[in-house]
């Protein structure tokens, strides 16, 4: 249990006066941050070049095609895999694993991808013409969709044991690899070819199944790959995946099915429209997604040693990160209009009453990140689906009532509604499974001022 002191009161931990940040300073906290970041900008930015082409050569409509099928892929997220490449990455982190223990696991992870993919192929090809007529695709791009889901699970597990190893420069070439990959089949396919949207949604295709099995050799090459029959290890996998099903659920019930909702009832060309704020409002989220990507080795580092001073220096440092988000989202309701005119064009400039509240629901998104890594680091994932998946619902009620009275306006005040709800119910979570001086810890303390 954490001692209550009150921050006038508490001693300092010996530690002079911003100590914290001279220390992160020389750690691979911040390093690591740097690649991440970087890797993570240029992957963001070769398909932001693409976006002012994409929304030149495709209109409103074929652009909603396209947002479909990538919804369509988010939602199948949930179950190709079961979320297992995440049990991978915790694994490294047991202190009784064994030399081949890793590699086992992770065949045994691999084993759980080829199971599940299979049933949901089968599915997916029972209802393919229901499925087509609900998400405005043609059957076929819903069975490649699968395919594309399960090489991309496999590129996430490559992608996890690089992070855990903390093997940033790696994590980073590759992943600007395969968004280069992308980006230029596109312009390929939609630019020289002029396919449309069928040729950006074959160039998202053809990437991640070539990035896929790119995944598995390299996993293969550095000995982190082995295949065998292991029940104990596939329960294992299982256990931590199966829970998460309904968290994956509801994330895309938070931050996709707003697509299916403004198809449904605004039309195929307000989802294009849609679609562009959201791609540009994204970026904050991959900003956000580099940094947690450097901290979660980081963080577990020192909530395995669990010493008291390291807790509070972790709280102020997400409280900052939390004040930081926020004012970023701020800014985007000033400037954002003018962005996406500038960078779309005119004939998506209806995207700009929205961008604000795209990013505030990043912030939200952001700040979610800091806190859900407690409950990981737990192996108590339960509670973390049920909150996801009761915000999923709540966003989609938000919707059905926002859109009808404030457009495409009220898809995005429900996602950032639906976001902040998700954040302080995880946050608590969190505190449940791994507590933290939540209430003891602020930014700066008297005691480290007088230090």
């Amino acid at each position: 249990m954490v001692e209550r002191v009150s921050a006038a009161s508490a001693p300092a931990p010996n530690v002079p006066r911003f100590a914290l940040f001279n220390r992160l300073k020389n750690s691979s906290l911040l390093s690591g941050s740097a690649v991440y970041l970087l890797s993570n900008i240029l992957a963001a930015a070769i398909p932001f070049v693409l976006l002012p082409l994409l929304t030149r050569y495709l209109s409103p409509a074929e652009y909603g095609e396209v947002a479909m099928f990538l919804t369509l892929i988010a939602g199948l997220a949930a179950f190709t895999g079961m979320s297992v490449h995440g049990a991978a990455g915790r694994k490294f982190y047991d202190d009784d694993l064994a030399e081949h223990a890793l590699k086992d696991f992770i065949g045994s992870c691999l084993q759980i991808l080829l199971a599940s993919s299979l049933a949901v192929l089968a599915i997916a090809w029972f209802f393919q013409d229901q499925l087509s007529e609900w998400v405005g695709l043609q059957p076929r791009w819903i069975l490649l969709a699968v395919i594309a889901s399960s090489a991309s699970f496999v590129f996430q597990l490559r992608m996890g044991q690089w992070q855990v190893r903390k093997q940033a420069s790696k994590y980073g070439i590759t992943q600007v690899a395969q968004a280069l990959v992308n980006v230029l089949l596109s312009i390929l396919l939609v630019a020289v070819f002029l396919q449309g949207s069928d040729g950006r949604i074959s160039a998202y295709i053809i990437s991640s199944i070539i990035f896929g099995f790119i995944a598995v050799f390299l996993l293969y090459w550095d000995n982190l790959l082995a295949f065998g029959w292991h029940p104990n290890h596939i329960k294992e996998a299982f256990l931590f995946g199966a829970p998460l099903i309904p968290h994956i659920a509801g994330m895309f019930l938070l931050g996709a099915v707003d697509r299916l909702v403004i198809n449904e009832q605004l039309g195929l060309a307000q989802v294009g429209i849609y679609m562009v704020a959201v791609q540009l409002a994204s970026v904050m989220g991959m900003i956000f997604d580099a940094i947690n990507n450097a901290y979660v080795p980081w963080l577990f580092e020192r909530l395995k040693r669990d010493q008291a001073d390291e807790k509070i220096q972790i709280v102020r440092l997400t409280y900052a990160y939390f004040s930081i988000s926020l004012l970023i989202a701020g800014l985007a309701f000033l400037v954002g209009p003018y962005v996406v005119t500038f960078i779309a064009g005119e004939r998506y400039a209806q995207a700009g009453t929205v961008i604000g509240w795209l990013a505030l629901g990043q912030a939200f998104s952001g700040m979610y990140l800091m806190v859900t890594n407690y409950i990981f680091y737990s192996k108590k994932t339960g509670l973390l689906s049920l909150v996801t998946i009761s915000s999923g619902l709540l966003n989609v009620i938000f919707l059905i009532v926002l859109i009808k009275l404030l457009g495409l306006t009220g898809a995005a005040m429900a996602f950032a509604i639906s976001m902040a709800l998700r954040f302080l119910l995880t946050w608590l979570v969190a505190h449940k499974r791994h507590p933290m001086p939540w209430l003891h810890a602020p930014i700066i303390s008297v005691a480290s001022i007088r230090s």
